[in-house]
């Protein structure tokens, strides 16, 4: 399981997170609602390590990541724009980021990372150069899955992607989640939190104010109780 325990962070007398409690099964996409500033990257960055809480805990299946920083090699990161190498392929972009994982892949192993993906078979071999946000995106999710990762922290996921691509992202999240991998998504987007997430948060000024099941609300709702919560 992730999970933040009474999680706190303070930049001098400002309180970024206060006293977060989340948590995060295999199998299960927590989908994370609040307006800039509100602590979302706040809460990714410290599982990943790269900033500490000033209280509280951070956990990979019981285990602190600011003491053992093994556990986090069972998580992945995809930003908002996924940073890979223009001038390499899509498949030479995920033999790299996982060898430097300490894999070492097949070429065809790595074509059915990027098919479990949904990337089109047709550009594993173009340039990243000419791929779009979210094919970029499934590279990034392939990367993961090549990791093993038993978690996936994705930070606006959804932010530039066309109608299409939004859809292939849920199923590809989707899919996933199927396969036993938890996610935790920070966003903006109402719709596809309830489309896509097991269960929604909403933060507001590092605190969390509500959650819910994504089964007991409905976008409009979720709208709703967001513009009344910030």
């Amino acid at each position: 399981m992730l999970q933040a325990k009474m999680l706190c962070k303070r930049y001098d007398d400002k309180s970024a997170l206060k006293d977060l409690c989340i948590s995060v099964k295999p199998g299960e996409i927590f989908c994370l609602l609040g307006q800039n500033g509100a602590g979302k990257t706040t809460t990714i960055n410290i599982f990943l390590g790269l900033i500490k809480p000033t209280s509280g805990e951070a956990l990979i299946d019981g285990v602190s990541v600011t003491s053992n920083k093994s556990k986090r090699s069972s998580i992945a990161y995809i930003p908002e724009t996924v940073q890979l190498y223009g001038n390499l392929s899509g498949i030479d972009n995920l033999d790299f980021f996982s060898r430097l994982a300490g894999f070492n892949y097949t070429k065809s192993e790595l074509s059915t990372f990027l098919k479990q993906a949904n990337l089109q078979e047709e550009s594993y071999h173009k340039k990243l150069a000419s791929y779009s946000k979210g094919m970029r995106q499934k590279v990034g999710i392939a990367v993961a899955l090549a990791k093993n990762a038993t978690y996936i922290l994705m930070d606006e996921p959804t932010s530039g992607l066309d109608p299409k691509a939004s859809v292939e992202f849920a199923k590809t999240c989707k899919e996933l989640a199927a396969n036993g991998v938890g996610i935790f998504m920070a966003t903006h987007d109402i719709f596809n939190a309830v489309n896509i997430g097991s269960r929604i948060g909403i933060m507001n000024e590092g605190t969390l104010i509500h959650t819910t099941n994504t089964k007991n609300i409905t976008a409009q709702e979720l709208q709703d109780l967001y513009i009344k919560t910030i």
